[in-house]
């Protein structure tokens, strides 16, 4: 594929953040009408981005030029724009218009409307970024951007229990599988030899081939599984209904659900027609089609009924991109663009009925087709295309769809089964949703329904009139659009027939007729269905979400275990595994790489010289012979008092006055410590205690000597030490290269330190103060000393 290139790209992967920065003090000034305003951005995106279609559709694929992050490990910022990313960016940045003008509407008078639409448009970027990022590590860091900026959306009504737990769940599902698609990522690179995903989709071949392809495999899916919500990883889906109704109409249309089948359709040339791939996929893909839309049936909440249609939706996108057919996944393409619309349509419009009526249980709403009209035909507009029915684009997708899966195998024979069914009963949750709120008698509702504002009916309006548009000019759409993107995913070049004429009477189009039928029958029996206890579909739609409660509890427990097990709260035993630790990784890796140095043999040194080490050598045994506390604590400073001779000797005054102050005071501060526990006789220990705790001193010891044997032996680079010698006087002005390169140019890790020092200073203040304040309340509670010798006792307890 020949490639444009545009520094335009990463100006507009800026603006959400930046739109995210603007969105708080907008809302501050302008209120909810500032809406408007910040509409302009995605919109101004979605034209920008149109620029790119004549490029796209003639073949080209638009790049931006790199900008160099980790060159050395191959890791840039690197964007690039073909039909599959150009047309999911389109629909982020255009869906994402509707979404910021209904959420000005949907929030109005909300305390945090301005904080959400920073959450928006940070969630924003972030989808936008996952679909037209190059290179893998972008990939993978907006990847998990949009988990997080998920986990704050889902859990923006924080102050509800129910919101915190979803947002959580959400957050550890997408991004435990974020972890799994870096490792997958990261064999990806290996095996092609590349990091730029757009060089790695000619290595086809290559990656197939690759023995790590299982293992790829697996981690990619584990990736695009729980951010799709495939079965067993659809709960968190469900559970995300607690966001606000804008969260939900942009999370299902064109956002973050659609990462995973992005990535599988990403992949799907060089990682697909397998036979690993075309088995997994349509399984569990066509299990979760059938799963979600069943549970779909059995819902009151408006919102839960669309929720499990979108988890249907992705698994049946699913199955079609696992087939590796391209007429099905050429179905594929045209039902997610189909779906974006339609879905985003019916969701705006479901928060608006909860608006404007007080509630979205369909069994108390009725009657709103007068009072909410233009939200009414919106509904059964964005229905049709969900059912299938000409003239709306679904239909088209729902051919294609059966087209690619007809055949006489008999896992297409299952598979077409399965996709019948499934749109059937997709056919029936659509028409429970458009139809069942706005039909029928007029039902008593919380709040006096009327229709909702400009701002919240835009949108809808806007996206189901795009269903019969895009059949309308179906060749500006197929050749400027659609085609390129399934050009994209199968990795062939070919054309689609859409338009209002692409009507073919053959087996699809009866499948077609029969989907419809199945799908009036299941509408007339919702109540049954509702109503029907099945308790294995209910196991599989609720079971997983109950094992993730049981499995985060046993987490815990667990934690708990090994914390008391590992943290007894004994010092002892923290420092003497401290100690082994830092012995092993010392002394483990020269002797299993055979880097141990050579042994010098005695040096020749002068008559103080030894003097000084004998001298260490009389603190050493002093120490170890020291029948008080205090000996031993005055003994250990001779160490350091040696040390820092040393340092005088060789010519180093400040750094040795350095070490005479740091001793002393380290000595003085002990013993002072000492003074309140005992400075008495040293306490006994048993010879096995001793022989283990002097075992690990002389491991320690062994280690770090021969680490600096090592490093004394070896080539000096005196690289650095050069720079300082030249620099020090002529930039620092400094005469004293130490000080100089501790103030001036390590002054900010100076500045650190001072800082750490400074922070544990005026906490140990505040404790010992708190300490001395509860004892003095302590005693003032106290009751009224009988005598001069208790008062003395209560006054020194509450002096100490």
């Amino acid at each position: 594929m020949a490639f444009e290139f545009s520094d335009g790209l990463p100006w507009a992967m800026a603006s959400p953040f930046a739109a995210a920065l603007v969105a708080p003090y907008a809302k501050r000034i302008m209120g909810h009408n500032a809406a408007w305003l910040l509409a302009l951005v995605p919109a101004g995106i979605f034209v920008y981005l149109c620029g790119f279609i004549g490029a796209v559709a003639s073949g080209h694929g638009v790049h931006s030029t790199p900008i160099e992050w980790l060159p050395q490990y191959g890791i840039q910022y690197s964007l690039f724009a073909d039909g599959l990313g150009l047309v999911f960016a389109l629909l982020i940045s255009g869906i994402g218009t509707c979404i910021i003008l209904y959420s000005g509407g949907y929030m109005k008078g909300h305390g945090e409307q301005g904080r959400f639409l920073s959450f928006m448009f940070l969630f924003m970027g972030s989808m936008i970024g996952v679909v037209l990022a190059d290179n893998l590590i972008t990939l993978f860091i907006y990847w998990e951007l949009t988990s997080i900026t998920s986990f704050l959306l889902i859990g923006f009504n924080h102050r509800h229990e129910r919101s915190r737990r979803a947002a959580l769940q959400a957050l550890i599902v997408t991004g435990g599988g974020g972890l799994a698609l870096l490792a997958g990522l990261i064999l990806m690179s290996h095996a092609g030899g590349s990091m730029e995903m757009s060089e790695l989709l000619g290595k086809g071949d290559a990656m197939r081939d690759n023995g790590a392809y299982m293992a790829m495999l697996l981690l990619l899916l584990g990736g695009a599984f729980t951010k799709s919500a495939q079965f067993p990883f659809h709960y968190w889906l469900r559970n995300a209904m607690e966001a606000p109704t804008p969260v939900s109409a942009y999370l299902h249309s064109a956002t973050m659900v659609k990462a995973g089948v992005y990535l599988l359709m990403r992949v799907q040339p060089i990682m697909g027609d397998t036979t690993l791939w075309m088995t997994i996929l349509p399984i569990f893909g066509g299990f979760t089609l059938l799963m979600g839309t069943w549970m779909s049936l059995r819902q009151t909440d408006l919102k839960l009924t669309l929720a499990y249609t979108t988890v249907a939706s992705l698994g049946l996108l699913v199955m079609l991109v696992g087939t590796s057919n391209e007429v099905a996944i050429t179905g594929a393409v045209l039902y997610l663009f189909a779906h974006a619309l339609f879905k985003g349509g019916l969701f705006m419009i479901v928060g608006t009925v909860d608006h404007e009526a007080g509630t979205r249980d369909v069994t108390r709403l009725g009657g709103l087709r007068k009072l909410m009209p233009v939200s009414f035909y919106a509904a059964v507009a964005c229905a049709l295309s969900m059912g299938g029915i000409w003239p709306f684009i679904g239909f088209i997708a729902k051919e294609e769809i059966y087209g690619g899966l007809i055949g006489t195998d008999f896992s297409n024979i299952l598979l077409t089964v399965t996709a019948v069914v499934g749109n059937a009963m997709m056919f029936g949750a659509a028409f429970v949703v458009a139809l069942k709120p706005f039909l029928g008698e007029e039902a008593s509702t919380p709040k006096h329904a009327h229709e909702g504002p400009l701002l919240m009916i835009t949108g809808p309006v806007l996206l189901s009139s795009l269903g019969f548009i895009a059949m309308l000019f179906g060749g500006f759409f197929a050749h400027g659009l659609l085609s390129p993107m399934a050009n994209a995913v199968t990795g062939h070049h070919g054309h689609l027939e859409v338009g209002l004429g692409a009507v073919h009477f053959n087996f699809a189009f009866l499948l077609s007729l029969i989907t419809i039928a199945g799908g009036v029958l299941f509408f007339r029996k919702y109540e049954t269905i509702r109503e029907a206890r099945g308790t294995f579909i209910r196991l599989m739609g609720e079971g997983p979400d109950t094992f993730f409660d049981t499995f985060i509890a046993g987490l815990v427990r667990l934690a708990t275990l090994i914390t008391r097990r590992i943290q007894s709260g004994n010092l002892e035993l923290y420092l003497t595994a401290t100690f082994i630790v830092t012995a092993l990784a010392l002394l483990v890796p020269m002797i299993m790489f055979d880097e141990l140095p050579n042994w010098p043999g005695i040096p020749e040194m002068h008559f103080y010289e030894w003097g000084v080490l004998g001298l260490a050598l009389v603190g050493l045994f002093a120490l170890l012979i020291a029948k008080t506390r205090l000996t031993a604590i005055v003994s250990l400073g001779i160490q350091g008092f040696s040390v820092a001779l040393i340092f005088l000797l060789f010519g180093a005054p400040d750094l040795s006055f350095t070490q005479f102050m740091v001793e002393t005071l380290s000595v003085v501060i002990i013993a002072l410590v000492m003074t309140r526990l005992s400075l008495a006789e040293r306490d006994k220990r048993p010879w096995g205690q001793v022989i283990g705790d002097a075992t690990v001193a002389i491991l320690v010891g062994a280690g770090f000597g021969l680490l600096l044997m090592s490093v004394t032996q070896g080539q000096f680079n005196a690289h650095l030490s050069d720079f300082f010698t030249d620099y020090s006087r002529v930039i620092a002005h400094g005469r004293n290269i130490v000080n100089v390169i501790i103030v001036d140019f390590r002054g900010f890790d100076t500045l650190g330190e001072i800082s750490v020092v400074t922070i544990t200073a005026l906490a140990v203040f505040t404790l010992t103060r708190g300490t001395a304040q509860r004892y003095k309340e302590h005693a003032e509670g106290m009751n009224e000393p009988t005598n001069g010798k208790d008062a003395t006792a209560a006054k020194k307890g509450a002096e100490s």
